[in-house]
């Protein structure tokens, strides 16, 4: 069933469905760990019902356009719908696709890409497969999301992304093998002093090296 959420950010709302995949603190964290710049031109990758997308256009200003990029066609309506219900169908764009099927025209057309993606391994029997989809590298492996990321970003262009903790050794070197430089990383526990269980990271295409690694920070 769908459902109108207030954001919690000036009048945005967003749709979900009760019985679909539902955002995480994880999209917000994403979000709020990069700053627009002026006149920026933004992807979301993996946007499910778009919360990644919407929640950085209302905490930032200076954004020129938000192109979302989903897989499910349940989902991409959703999005579809909320950027209606929010009237910014001057600003979003909401294309129905697999990243690796992202056109020749969005070659090199962003300035930030953001994306929360599926990032489990493993675990796929017995899932329910939209839901799964959303969580598990059904459809998209890291190397596939961080070659189209590299395609599709001007140089200097900045990619951002969560994922879990575990797994940082390997975005961080499967960025670097796409030309995306990781430049600054933070990782994130569930309260503090606990054990970090996702990370979260922006990589710049054509970078040079070097890398500011954040504190530590709790998602209580």
């Amino acid at each position: 069933m769908e459902v109108i959420e207030d954001l919690l950010i000036g009048n945005y709302r967003i749709i979900q469905d009760t019985e679909r995949y539902r955002f995480t603190s994880d999209s917000v964290l994403l979000s709020r760990f990069v700053t627009a710049k002026k006149d920026e031109a933004v992807a979301d990758f993996c946007s499910g019902s778009g919360v990644v997308g919407l929640h950085f256009y209302a905490e930032n200003t200076g954004v020129r356009s938000v192109t979302l990029f989903e897989m499910q066609e349940a989902l991409v309506r959703m999005s579809e719908k909320t950027v209606a219900l929010n009237g910014l169908e001057q600003t979003f764009t909401v294309e129905h696709m697999r990243v690796q099927d992202i056109p020749a025209k969005y070659v090199e057309a962003f300035s930030l890409i953001l994306c929360n993606p599926p990032y489990e391994s493993g675990g796929f029997e017995n899932a329910d497969a939209d839901k799964a989809s959303c969580r598990k590298e059904l459809a998209l492996t890291l190397r596939e999301l961080c070659r189209a990321a590299s395609r599709c970003l001007k140089y200097g262009g900045r990619f951002a992304l969560v994922h879990r903790a575990d797994r940082a050794a390997e975005v961080l070197y499967t960025l670097h093998e796409n030309g995306l430089e990781p430049k600054k990383l933070q990782f994130v526990s569930g309260r503090a002093g606990a054990k970090p269980y996702c990370v979260l990271v922006v990589a710049v295409k054509g970078g040079k090296a070097g890398l500011d690694v954040l504190p530590q920070t709790a998602n209580e």
